[in-house]
């Protein structure tokens, strides 16, 4: 029995000083529940996290439960079921879905990019190897346990859990973890990733009313989105055709791809941009739309009525490309065109083939959609790098690189405090998670100047008491 057992604790092994890795472990009563299980990305120093040992005892972990299916939140569940977890994981319906296509295509990314350094011979490892396999990530599908929304379930004997929706992707939803841990009670709420309100698509974030411990994300919490972002991209848009190139846009394949196909119809049905054709080269995104569609315990009143009138998450002008020939054919197209592709932080994938291409070209434009964490390639387009690390060259950036952030499926600020204001008392603990250290510190300024709450900044490592 682990020492804490009759106390119950909370430890940050993720997520705290970084938006990145999100993992956190509830012990109480003997048994330990972990809220989310992401992969670290980003600064290299975080990175080789992935490659340690998991700091606890994956065979010790009773369940897992998911706030949503992004890799930083669910990408080294191969790892934790590779090193002997085998219990339940349990996730909203449209996470399961989306999980059988990322967590898979996670997989066999990293057996690609493994197999091209390889043959390129640009690591400094030999043999470069993945971080895990495909077989790794199968195991874990064969453990997702589906619960619906607003309705308790048994995670132990000792946790009860609901799911409420979040409004940040498909499937994405706060966790409230209910712990039994002898006479003593506590209600721990987990924000998860938290999304916006009145933006297209899914249903609005949930409120919770109750509380005796939250965490928090903050990753835009020192700052707010643009009002209105179809303006700013339908002048991102008229400016790449004056210019006469491509448009390239790094876009996770889940969430922001489908929101900005979502915006350029719009744009293009009310004649504010010209059609141009729209591909999106990523069999990921394309299989992960089909999803967004199945599931309408998700959609918002705009999604219901394009699903019911069978049009579906579609430009104009809609072209999607699946196979590898496909894609390289489609590096040597010219003239304005969209082209959006994953990741959404230029970590990987077909997008850096594209960059690889157009970054030299002065023509070329590249539109930054959203958060960048530190380290990427994303956020070394956004400050200004003069040129970019890919495949083992330093790529020359010529093309206009323009950054957007109003298409942010995270809440800012303003849309985080509007959450918190739902509790109708204040929480004994509140703990800000997800965020990069300024803006976890902004944010907990802004909640302790406006609610009068006493707000702490997760420490990474740290563990906590959940009593009163």
């Amino acid at each position: 029995m682990h020492p804490d057992a009759e106390q119950a604790t909370l430890q940050f092994l993720g997520a705290a000083g970084t938006v990145t890795g999100s993992k956190h472990l509830v012990r109480a009563g003997g048994e330990q529940v972990l809220l989310d299980c992401g992969l670290f990305q980003g600064l290299k120093e975080l990175r080789l996290r992935n490659w340690a040992a998991l700091p606890f005892d994956p065979a010790a972990i009773a369940a897992v439960l998911l706030s949503h299916a992004h890799i930083d939140h669910s990408g080294a569940l191969p790892l934790l079921v590779k090193q002997g977890f085998d219990g339940p994981i349990f996730c909203t319906p449209g996470t399961a879905d989306l999980l059988t296509i990322m967590l898979l295509d996670a997989a066999h990314l990293q057996e690609e990019e493994a197999e091209f350094a390889n043959r390129h011979g640009y690591s400094k490892h030999h043999p470069a190897l993945p971080l895990y396999s495909v077989e790794d990530a199968v195991k874990v599908l064969r453990l997702l346990a589906p619960r619906r929304r607003d309705a308790d379930f048994t995670v132990t004997g000792k946790t009860t859990a609901r799911f409420r929706h979040a409004g940040h992707i498909l499937g994405a939803a706060t966790v409230q973890l209910d712990l039994h841990n002898g006479a003593a009670r506590c209600r721990l709420v987990y924000s998860g990733d938290l999304g916006r309100w009145q933006r297209p698509i899914l249903c609005d974030p949930e409120l919770v009313s109750d509380a005796d411990v939250v965490l928090v994300e903050s990753t835009y919490g020192d700052r707010t989105h643009a009002a209105e972002p179809a303006a700013d991209l339908a002048r991102v848009i008229h400016e790449s055709v004056r210019r006469g190139g491509a448009l390239i846009v790094p876009a996770f394949a889940v969430g922001r791809t489908q929101e900005l196909i979502w915006t350029i119809r719009e744009l293009e049905d009310a004649q504010r941009i010209p059609v141009l054709p729209v591909y999106v080269d990523s069999p990921m995104a394309s299989n992960v739309t089909d999803v967004y569609c199945r599931h309408p315990e998700d959609h918002d009143v705009q999604m219901k009525v394009v699903t019911d009138a069978g049009r579906g998450l579609r430009s104009n002008d809609f072209r999607l490309v699946r196979s590898v020939a496909d894609s390289r054919e489609l590096l040597g197209r010219k003239g304005p065109m969209i082209v959006i592709a994953g990741s959404g932080m230029a970590t990987g994938g077909r997008v850096l083939h594209h960059l690889r291409k157009r970054l030299p070209d002065e023509r070329a434009t590249v539109l930054v959609s959203g958060f960048q964490a530190a380290g990427t390639r994303g956020r070394k387009l956004v400050e200004g790098a003069r040129t970019l690390r890919m495949f083992g060259e330093d790529v020359p950036v010529r093309a206009q690189v323009v950054s957007l952030d109003g298409f942010s499926a995270h809440a800012d600020r303003n849309d985080i405090l509007r959450w918190l204001r739902g509790f109708a008392h204040a929480p004994r603990r509140l703990f800000v998670v997800h965020g990069e250290p300024a803006a976890a510190a902004s944010l907990r300024d802004l909640v302790q100047g406006e609610l009068g709450w006493q707000v702490e900044v997760a420490v990474d490592g740290a563990v906590v008491p959940l009593g009163a």
